[in-house]
């Protein structure tokens, strides 16, 4: 693939724009048999639905067609690493010739049955000092996608709560263990907002539980609830723990706002989706993953429940609601 025309395609994938290629286009590639695209999501089924279903969309608008060109086998691994795995070596069984992953989970089985299927990871963390990848530019071997975000965004976290909550004094940072590449951040940050970071290793309900319980004896507290599977599987547990101790907190992401959950800054999944979607047309059309960059997220997303709000005595700024990409009322 001539590289001017390779890296106009990927700028286009990353923004989840490509330009759309005849209707047609993906059934040239059928003519020689059908493409089969295995989705490994570490989420519930209701949850996932709507991202699925903006990958699905991307890439019908790029010319690929169910049952004619493509087929998507989807597995759902509710946050069960076991059981991911075990999803991965079942997709590299049934033949599939790229396999979509939102997150690491599955990706040991997965290296483990082969190095050779090609995979788009849709948010993971540092994949050079994982070893995953050479380099983000130049990942050199079966794997690319892109990672949830710059570490940087910790201290925006910091900011967001100070700004509906003035008063706030401490910060729980709820995190796997595994895990803790935000803090940094958020730690150099705390300073300038007057708050003390307070570091929680959680690796399951109890220990959540545990850790707020703690937390919430003394005032004017906050919490900060960082990205991981372990964390969205948990969504009510983190959500009726601040509540039920007053606590204002801010999440990774959308969903835990839509249950219930104040305040959320950070990915826009289905973009996300809808780019991972632009990297498998270019695999298929040929692109190798080695190719193609592991690029970090280009549009993050603020949702604020007002209700939940309310509950918590708290008044959001006007300036913050005008910025938001979506009011709860």
């Amino acid at each position: 693939m001539n590289r001017r025309r390779l890296m106009a395609l990927i700028g286009g994938a990353a923004a989840g724009a490509l330009p759309c290629p005849s209707p047609h286009a993906g059934a040239a590639h059928a003519a020689e048999r059908m493409r089969r695209i295995g989705i490994l999501a570490p989420l519930t089924e209701p949850r996932g639905r709507s991202r699925v279903a903006a990958f699905r969309e991307r890439l019908a608008q790029l010319g690929w067609t169910e049952g004619r060109d493509i087929q998507i086998d989807v597995r759902w691994s509710a946050d069960d690493k076991e059981l991911a795995g075990q999803h991965a070596r079942e997709l590299v069984a049934a033949g599939a010739d790229v396999i979509v992953m939102q997150s690491l989970q599955g990706l040991r089985a997965l290296r483990q049955g082969t190095r050779a299927v090609p995979v788009v990871i849709g948010a993971a963390a540092d994949l050079v000092e994982m070893g995953i990848v050479n380099s983000l530019a130049h990942p050199g071997g079966n794997i690319t996608g892109f990672t949830f975000a710059e570490f940087s965004i910790g201290a925006k976290w910091l900011e967001l709560l100070k700004t509906i909550a003035p008063h706030l004094a401490r910060v729980l940072n709820l995190h796997h263990p595994g895990f803790a590449r935000f803090l940094p951040t958020i730690e150099a940050s705390a300073a300038s907002f007057a708050v003390q970071p307070v570091a929680a290793p959680v690796r399951d309900a109890a220990e959540m539980a545990d850790a707020i319980d703690a937390f919430a004896r003394e005032p004017d507290g906050a919490i900060i609830v960082h990205p991981d599977p372990v964390m969205g599987a948990h969504t009510g547990l983190l959500i009726a723990l601040a509540a039920r101790h007053g606590l204002p907190a801010i999440y990774p992401y959308r969903g835990f706002v839509l249950a219930g959950g104040l305040m959320c800054y950070g990915l826009d999944w289905i973009e996300r989706w809808r780019s991972m979607a632009g990297y498998v047309d270019l695999i298929l059309r040929g692109a190798q993953p080695a190719e193609l960059p592991v690029q970090s997220a280009t549009k993050l997303e603020l949702v604020i429940n007002l209700r939940t709000a309310k509950a918590l005595g708290l008044t959001i700024p006007p300036r913050l609601l005008a910025g938001a990409d979506e009011v709860i009322q």
